[in-house]
């Protein structure tokens, strides 16, 4: 069986699919096909520094192959917010790139994203109350740092849920948000040609993507990490004091 085995020092796949359309799944399968470490959010938290990257980012102030090359330094793909986000600028930036948007139904990503968006999220509905002096250092850095994410998160959200939208409150109703999530699926189909680009549902398997990547299918299941459930479990993990992991298929 063979994978992708050779190095870069650039991206070679760009992950251009909302968060909460198997964003999770995706970083696994890509890692696992040897186009790793793949970026997603989950960096973020394992690395607090990149905090300035994206803030950096949302500020114009990342600019040609040299200023994404440092954003993503050491990665070999991408997936998720903050980095799906730019796939316009990504994709231009990385002509040999190839380019997967993952979708899923629309009606049901808005019950998900509402979910992710709304209320205190799962980083505080872990830490049951306590302060943020009260948790284990590591808890403490990683919840710090993504409150610093904050003013970038809220930039990216602005684009898609409209210009009044804030961290936190939620997304629009069902019908915005589907037309939201319709619109961004429409902009990337027109904005990279067809032969670079995979619309890709992650329930589809191996099969589609390896195709794509031109690359075997592994003699295992496609991973299935559920992005919300991810979240919580790490937050809880982390507020009793143990050490970070990103989440792995079972």
């Amino acid at each position: 069986m063979s994978t992708a085995t050779t190095r870069s020092d650039m991206l070679e796949v760009i992950g251009a699919g909302l968060p909460r359309t198997g964003t999770l799944s995706m970083k696994a399968a890509l890692e696992r096909l040897g186009f790793g470490p793949c970026y997603h959010m989950f960096e973020v938290m394992t690395h607090p520094d990149h905090v300035d990257r994206w803030l950096a980012a949302t500020s114009g102030e990342v600019h040609g192959r040299e200023g994404w090359d440092k954003v993503f330094d050491g990665y070999r793909s991408a997936t998720d917010w903050p980095a799906s986000h730019y796939w316009r600028e990504l994709a231009e930036t990385y002509p040999d790139a190839k380019v997967v948007l993952t979708v899923r139904d629309p009606r049901a990503w808005h019950r998900s994203i509402d979910m992710l968006m709304s209320g205190p999220g799962a980083s505080a509905a872990a830490l049951d109350g306590r302060s943020l002096e009260e948790l284990p250092e590591q808890a403490r850095t990683i919840t710090t740092s993504m409150g610093r994410m904050r003013p970038a998160l809220e930039v990216i959200g602005r684009c898609y849920f409209g210009p009044d939208w804030s961290h936190g409150q939620g997304v629009p109703s069902e019908k915005l948000a589907v037309e939201a999530f319709e619109r961004h699926v429409a902009a990337v189909k027109a904005g990279v040609p067809a032969e670079r680009l995979l619309v890709f549902d992650v329930r589809e398997g191996w099969g589609p993507l390896c195709a794509f990547l031109g690359v075997e299918a592994p003699d295992e299941p496609f991973p299935r990490l559920n992005d919300a459930e991810s979240m919580k479990q790490m937050f809880q993990r982390l507020a009793a004091g143990e050490p970070l992991s990103v989440p792995r298929p079972r």
